[in-house]
């Protein structure tokens, strides 16, 4: 199932995140090594995120902790501005096209770098990954998977899962179901589980936030009635988004929503998994960055709440990961490079993901030793074992501009009344973005 993932996203999704460079400059020193720049050589690296609350910004201060330790000659400017699903790509886009790009940028691995290589905004840096070591410590089929023909243009700071299911314990003993186990195996048991809870009087069974978060819930939906072969094959051609298939699990969708909060257009994703953590909501399906909520509040896993791969998934890794470019004119080259060093690195790794909740994409960090938690440890296994697919709420799968139609589709389709006829428009919209 991995080959033909591969096989099928490195044409379309690969090309993970964006970096470019400006000229040749004078490379910094590899991660390895761990020297600072000389001081003549002193200069500014600006990266542009969407990184600004919770655990992204402190993830962001802390690679900015391990950055003064490497390169004390380098200041690290924040470039992040908030709304990562829209608003804060049309400002990066902006910026490039004025010619004021920053000298680093985040961008979602896959097929969401296409845009930005195709536009001539980044630039390979494939001899870095040689330079950084990164070639015998990143997974082969991740490089795979970063690659676009022949080259690679981004660098990955971790990996993520999207396909994750939380579970209040109480909300589910209230329900009466079981409270040691939150995986289900079908949508179907997931959506007799829902009405368990609707039926003992939980608010909202199922959590779900703006439509964003409902692109991330229909994926995952997708994946289960599909199952990982055929749901990367709508991504390569393989899978006909008019298919029967398809429809049932846009059926599906509908299903799941009807047993979601009221208030759901109006929150992000923060506040809607909250909601399964003040018990007013049973489940959330969400990426793993909902770890470093939940510890926030010191919640403990197998007595507060459950984690399981979501409905219908298990043996699927559903994969996203924020990656950072080298900006074609980049102001301040040797300062990125400096930036793509840090973010690879064994120290930069780990001092981020611990916050984030992610993995690390080397593969040479002991996670238990470092103390990361049985949630990571878990998706680690899982990112080793599983057959991997592209998020396409996350850019893996779908390019920004069907990543965007996707969103209008979806946003369309959970304000109406979804029903059959609203479901064959979604479907005739997908087909479009798809084509």
């Amino acid at each position: 199932m991995r080959l033909k993932f591969i096989a099928g996203l490195a044409a379309a999704a690969l090309a993970l995140t964006t970096l470019s460079a400006c000229g040749t400059p004078e490379t910094p020193p590899s991660s390895g090594g761990g020297e600072a720049p000389p001081a003549d050589t002193a200069t500014q690296s600006e990266v542009f995120t969407w990184w600004t609350s919770g655990s992204e910004a402190l993830g962001l201060t802390a690679l900015e902790g391990v950055l003064k330790a490497k390169y004390p000659n380098v200041e690290f400017v924040n470039g992040g501005v908030a709304g990562g699903g829209g608003s804060a790509k049309e400002l990066l886009q902006s910026r490039l096209q004025a010619g004021d790009p920053p000298d680093s940028f985040q961008v979602h691995a896959g097929a969401e770098a296409q845009d930005y290589i195709k536009a001539g905004q980044v630039t390979d840096v494939s001899a870095l990954y040689s330079e950084f070591g990164l070639t015998t410590v990143f997974p082969e089929s991740l490089i795979t998977l970063l690659t676009s023909e022949g080259k690679i243009y981004t660098i990955p700071s971790n990996v993520h899962r999207a396909n994750v299911l939380w579970a209040s314990v109480p909300v589910l003993e209230k329900c009466g179901l079981d409270t040691a186990n939150a995986y289900y195996a079908t949508i179907a048991d997931f959506a007799t589980a829902l009405d368990k809870c609707k039926k003992a009087g939980v608010e909202s069974p199922l959590a779900v936030g703006n439509t964003w978060t409902q692109v991330h819930l229909l994926e995952t939906v997708l994946l289960a009635d599909l199952g990982a072969e055929k749901y990367n094959g709508l991504f390569n051609g393989a899978t006909d988004w008019a298919g029967a298939d398809v429809k049932k699990a846009l059926e599906d969708f509908a299903k799941l929503m009807s047993f979601t909060n009221a208030d759901r257009d109006t929150i992000d994703w923060e506040p809607a998994t909250t909601k399964v953590l003040d018990g007013t909501a049973a489940f959330n399906i969400m990426g793993d960055w909902v770890p470093a909520l939940l510890d926030s509040k010191s919640l403990i896993a197998g007595k507060d709440y459950l984690y399981a791969a979501s409905p219908g998934t298990e043996g699927s890794f559903d994969f996203l990961a924020d990656s950072f470019s080298l900006t074609e004119g980049a102001p301040h080259p040797d300062g990125a490079k400096a930036w793509l060093d840090n973010i690879s690195s064994k120290e930069g790794q780990i001092a981020f993901n611990k916050v984030k909740g992610s993995i690390p994409a080397r593969t040479d960090i002991d996670l238990a030793a470092e103390g990361f938690s049985e949630y990571q440890q878990s998706a680690a296994a899982s990112f080793a074992r599983d057959a991997i697919v592209g998020s396409i709420q996350h850019g893996a799968a779908a390019t920004i501009k069907q990543g965007n139609d996707t969103n209008t589709a979806v946003s369309k389709f959970t304000t109406s009344k979804m029903g059959a006829e609203d479901v064959a428009t979604l479907q005739a919209a997908l087909v479009a973005a798809y084509k």
